[in-house]
């Protein structure tokens, strides 16, 4: 029976293609060429005798059938990490693994990370750093925190951080624009853009009763926290996401010139781990030293 299974090679490479919808980013990540990707595929295509993608003018979609085999694939390639795992004694179960993106990872969750050391000693922390899809059914991973709108169809996901966005800039920098007093006034100082992002300085301009705003130029960065650094560096004034620029206004890095006018935005934060083991004791503690850090954040900051 075992010897007509595709080899592991291939389901590898078609669990990351199923994934990424796009073999170039499958090769990048397993180290491999296109067409050593496309090879395995196809050979996995002839075996089975179904197509498992549509090739279409510029992107791959799976069929219903290899929609339906990738959940497999996935999940059976992810038990066998965990089990081979297991099998060695390696950190497997001492390693606490966590995964976010570039700004949240660099303003938020690094800064933190000792705290969740001191309380729990018998975990090795490991904090995996990127902006691309993560698998969770891999079982590398216990937990990743997510930008987005909350929709994982393939994770449990739990919304821990809401976000607004507000104008922030240097101390300097404010005293060097003439204290802006009005939303308007901003639009003769120097906007510093991040993008893409799901709020434009547009809508905030909208949000604070200046109508008619568009064709906003500056400079603009690929990561919030860019946009964050270049404010306190007195280079502009950047549309600070409420998350990633907390601390920094507590310090007195940035000032926020018109606070009370916040735009919420519909994605935030979510905590996200494979389907069915939310309750798993890593879990538990992750999600558990996640609230008690924001709850510091709103008793420093007297919010109720």
């Amino acid at each position: 029976m075992f010897d007509r299974l595709p080899p592991i090679q291939a389901l590898r490479a078609f669990e990351a293609t199923g994934r990424l919808l796009s073999m170039s980013r499958a090769a990048d990540e397993l180290h491999l060429t296109h067409g050593a990707v496309s090879r395995h595929i196809k050979a996995m295509e002839e075996q089975l005798g179904v197509p498992l993608f549509q090739r279409l003018t510029r992107r791959i979609v799976l069929t219903r059938a290899g929609s339906d085999f990738h959940l497999t694939v996935t999940r059976v390639l992810g038990d066998l990490a965990r089990e081979v795992e297991r099998l060695r004694g390696l950190p497997g179960a001492s390693r606490l693994a966590i995964s976010t993106g570039v700004s949240f990872a660099s303003k938020w969750l690094a800064p933190r990370l000792h705290r969740l050391k001191a309380a729990h000693p018998e975990f090795d922390l490991h904090l995996e750093v990127t902006d691309t899809d993560v698998n969770l059914d891999a079982g590398l991973v216990d937990v990743a925190i997510l930008y987005g709108l909350g929709r994982y169809p393939k994770g449990h996901a739990e919304r821990i951080l809401e976000e607004t966005v507000t104008p922030v800039c240097s101390p300097a920098y404010l005293a060097q624009a003439g204290g802006p007093s009005t939303p308007a006034d901003l639009l003769g100082c120097a906007l510093l853009h991040e993008v893409p992002m799901t709020a434009s300085w547009a809508d905030w301009f909208t949000h604070a009763g200046v109508r008619g705003v568009r064709g906003l130029h500056g400079p603009t960065f690929s990561h919030g926290s860019m946009a964050v650094e270049a404010a306190t560096r007195g280079e502009g004034v950047a549309l600070g996401r409420s998350v990633l620029v907390a601390e920094d206004i507590a310090a007195g890095r940035l000032v926020a010139p018109f606070a009370g006018i916040r735009l919420p935005v519909e994605s935030g934060y979510d905590m996200v781990c494979r389907a069915g083991n939310q309750d798993s004791p890593k879990v538990r503690v992750i999600r558990e030293w996640l609230l008690q850090e924001i709850r510091r954040d709103r008793d420093a900051r007297g919010a109720p």
